[in-house]
């Protein structure tokens, strides 16, 4: 595990993302925590704040472990990454079935929060680079299969989590049971991408480019990169892009009811649940369709359409939202799919400057601004639509200021979009030592 495993000659690259699937699919699963939710706040008398905190902490320590420890993750190589993800993730469950058994509620939070969200940072980069290096003509494509799979893991967990706990039932040893079934099938499943995970060696022929190096001679460390203005203008375009994307994702369900809780034909309660599967549906397709279609036009011009178009669709939505319902779950999808496209398609981006040296270890700092987003985009649109209700106003007006936040942001992402440029040429190159010495773990023993 202690460095990278290179591929044989005639080793097929198309091996690799379903390596990478396997992890992401699997990590995917913390989009369905809230099927946990009702049964724990049951069994362990939970309110809805206690019963969140183990996804909250699992996010949180998802940015963390991502920036702080993607340098390790391209220095070890995408098995070690993978097999660390594997170990703490199916770990983190583990430690929660022993929590839900002995009913130690801080079990679950330490097991799932703690333990389980390092394996979903690491996890969650862990394909990254070996992607890019794989797929040099299509890297949008590439990485946006394998973050695809993050995007749908829940809509696998989903159904799974609930057809279990009905079968094993609702108190606290079948909850117990639930995660143990969890955390050995996701270190099956997860131990696939370990063994099957390959890196081109030096030389290798990788669609039609001889090697995996950078043929423009772009080859910028982690630590150069958060020096220069495109990271930071990179980590705003994000920060914005998601913002926006999970403002509505956050809190879809009573949003779409409220917007039309006037109207002739208010939203069910099984409706609601549909739009939300409805983006959820958005979120996966836009982070394959979109980033393959970067491949194409260009990462800058890509992005011009996820904050322009989706700045757009905020406002029809703010304007015309509350009279068409077509319209308004329309512009939703859309945003949606924007949401999930910009998740997919940024690592390209960081490749396209940065080049492929330390692109995961860059990628994990990058995802602070997904941290920072992830408190943002929800306070924004909930804190105000509370601040709205308890001054009389009701339906779509709830909503009419936090939209236009959202717009604004996306039009600041939009101009930092604009001002990057390429990396100037003092910063291509590492330093010698550390650049002889990553290289020498790439190549056979």
């Amino acid at each position: 595990m202690s460095s990278p495993p290179l591929a044989p000659p005639g080793w097929s690259r198309w091996l690799v993302p379903p390596a990478a699937l396997s992890v992401h699919l699997s990590i995917g699963q913390a989009y369905a925590w809230s099927v946990f939710k009702p049964p724990l706040e049951s069994a362990l008398h939970l309110d809805g704040t206690q019963s969140a905190l183990p996804f909250q902490l699992a996010i949180v320590m998802l940015g963390l472990s991502a920036a702080f420890g993607g340098t390790l993750v391209e220095r070890n190589g995408p098995r070690w990454a993978m097999t660390v993800a594997l170990v703490c993730f199916s770990s983190g469950f583990l430690i929660s079935a022993l929590g839900a058994q002995t009913k130690q509620y801080w079990l679950i939070v330490l097991g799932y929060g703690f333990v389980g969200g390092i394996g979903l940072g690491i996890g969650y980069i862990s394909p990254v680079s070996t992607l890019i290096k794989w797929f040099p003509d299509r890297p949008g494509m590439a990485t946006g299969i394998a973050i695809m799979g993050f995007g749908g893991g829940a809509l696998i967990a989903s159904p799974w989590s609930a057809q279990m706990l009905s079968a094993f039932g609702s108190d606290n040893d079948a909850i117990a049971l639930a995660f143990l079934v969890h955390g050995l099938s996701y270190a099956v499943f997860m131990a696939l991408g370990v063994l099957l995970v390959r890196v081109p060696g030096a030389g290798t022929p990788v669609a039609g480019v001889s090697g995996p190096g950078d043929a423009d001679g772009v080859r910028v460390s982690a630590r150069s990169a958060v020096r220069t203005p495109q990271f930071w203008l990179l980590w705003v375009v994000l920060c914005t892009n998601v913002t926006a994307g999970i403002g509505i994702l956050e809190k879809a369900a009573p949003m779409i009811t409220d917007f039309f809780t006037e109207s002739s034909t208010p939203v069910s309660a099984s409706a609601s649940a549909g739009f939300v599967a409805l983006l959820s549906a958005a979120n996966m397709a836009g982070r394959i369709g979109w980033s393959s279609a970067s491949d194409r036009i260009g990462r800058k011009n890509i992005y011009r359409v996820y904050l322009g178009v989706g700045a757009l669709m905020y406002l029809l939505i703010a304007l015309f939202g509350d009279s068409a319902k077509p319209l308004f779950v329309l512009c939703a999808l859309v945003v949606l799919s924007f949401y999930g496209g910009g998740f997919a398609t940024v690592p390209a981006y960081l490749k396209d400057l940065f080049g492929t040296y330390q692109v995961g270890a860059i990628h994990g700092r990058l995802l602070t601004a997904w941290s920072t987003a992830g408190v943002l985009g929800p306070l924004i649109v909930n804190w105000i639509a509370d601040r709205q209700k308890e001054a009389g106003k009701h339906g779509a007006s709830l909503y009419t200021l936090s939209f236009g936040i959202m717009i604004g942001l996306l039009v600041i992402g939009f101009i930092a979009n604009e001002l990057v440029r390429p990396v100037h040429v003092r910063h291509h190159h590492v330093p010698a030592p550390r650049e002889a010495a990553d290289d020498q773990r790439q190549q056979p023993a």
